[in-house]
């Protein structure tokens, strides 16, 4: 049976009532895991990154991040609550702040979001933490990669620094929403066979069957879809999220699909792609082959122009004169977003640390290589 994950992320808004009425919905709907994301905005963004547009006004990204932030307390409760109502407790943290307290309190799962994915620090800590976990004679906390945005060589490294025990990984297009015919699910199958881990799909088209029933018929036994109370409502996720009955309907077609598969054996992939085909109306069969796609992996058309923008990189975190030397507290691990610039790899951010600048920087900037000696 897959693991069907609910993503609650930061639909709550904060709201403790809101947050326990959306398990609530996850337990109902049939989900196994519901998931939070452990925000804060220091973690992920510079506060120049730009801004969105949201149904009350345009505000700074940086201030939206900002007021999704919860005490540790917050997530305890919601962790104890969620075990209450029979599911497993994942999060996703943004840093090595959010990563400690999230570790301190025994989630069921850690999950590394898809920007996250080149956060090298953080992969390095989990790891250690989980080595650590492993001498104690400990099973170490099961970890759920993300992989949208990301290229195959990203992929092996993350996975080569978290190792393969306990981690499984989600192919994922980072893209809201994400268009189905661009999944390329047979990549599913390709990377299970490549890495030799588990494998599934974090889901952000709006269709609530299509991809999760593809991604089973691929070999994926992990699924994550966004769920909300309401489409209507303020979460930065809600436009693609999926209401209550549409997240039961997308656990009752997988579930379905487990049994065809089962039931039919080595005939089942084709059984499933023409039920599929037929329900998908007029050209149904040539959209269900353009989502399972030619399984090789590349970036999606449709997340292609957010690489390097979307996931982590390196950024100055103050003005900066020519001379001057780059300390730890001089530099991030961010998402650059909106309107800054890129700067190189977290990867070489021990290499940068005590370089003598070669001009000027401004804050907020993406460090580049050339702006050192």
């Amino acid at each position: 049976m897959s693991l069907i994950i609910a993503e609650i992320g930061t639909s709550h808004e904060g709201s403790v009532e809101k947050a326990k009425l959306m398990i609530d919905e996850c337990a109902e709907a049939g989900a196994d895991c519901a998931k939070f994301q452990w925000v804060y905005a220091d973690e992920i963004l510079h506060p120049k990154t730009g801004f969105v547009n949201l149904p009350t006004g345009k505000i700074p990204l940086y201030d939206r991040f900002k007021q999704l932030e919860c005490p540790v307390s917050f997530y305890k409760e919601m962790l104890d609550y969620t075990h209450l109502k029979g599911m497993k407790f994942c999060c996703s943290p943004f840093g090595l702040r959010s990563l400690n307290e999230l570790l301190s309190l025994n989630p069921d799962f850690v999950k590394i979001a898809s920007p996250e994915l080149n956060h090298y620090p953080m992969l390095k800590a989990l790891a250690e933490y989980r080595e650590n976990q492993k001498s104690k004679g400990d099973v170490p906390v099961p970890v759920i990669l993300s992989s949208g945005v990301s290229k195959i060589e990203d992929i092996r490294k993350a996975v080569s620094i978290l190792g393969k025990e306990g981690v499984s990984l989600l192919h994922c297009i980072t893209s809201y929403p994400a268009p189905e015919e661009e999944y390329n699910l047979r990549i599913i199958t390709n990377l299970k066979k490549e890495l030799g881990i588990e494998m599934g799909v974090s889901d952000h088209s709006l269709d609530p069957v299509l991809v999760p029933a593809l991604s089973v018929v691929c070999g994926g036994t992990i699924i994550e879809k966004h769920i909300t109370l309401s489409k209507k409502t303020m979460g930065l996720d809600d436009p693609v999220a999926l209401e209550g009955e549409q997240f039961s309907l997308m656990v009752h077609c997988v579930h379905q699909t487990e049994a065809a598969l089962s039931h039919y054996g080595d005939q089942g992939f084709d059984y499933v792609v023409n039920q599929l085909s037929e329900n998908a109306g007029e050209g149904g069969r040539e959209k269900i082959l353009a989502i399972l796609g030619d399984g090789i992996k590349r970036l999606a058309p449709a997340e292609e122009a957010n690489y390097g923008r979307t996931n982590r990189s390196i950024h100055f975190m103050r003005d900066m004169k020519k001379g001057e030397v780059v300390s730890e507290k001089d530099v991030a691990v961010l998402r650059t977003e909106k309107i800054l610039t890129p700067g190189i790899s977290p990867e070489y951010l021990d290499q940068i640390i005590g370089k003598t600048l070669s001009k000027d920087v401004s804050d907020g900037e993406g460090l580049q290589f050339t702006d050192l000696n």
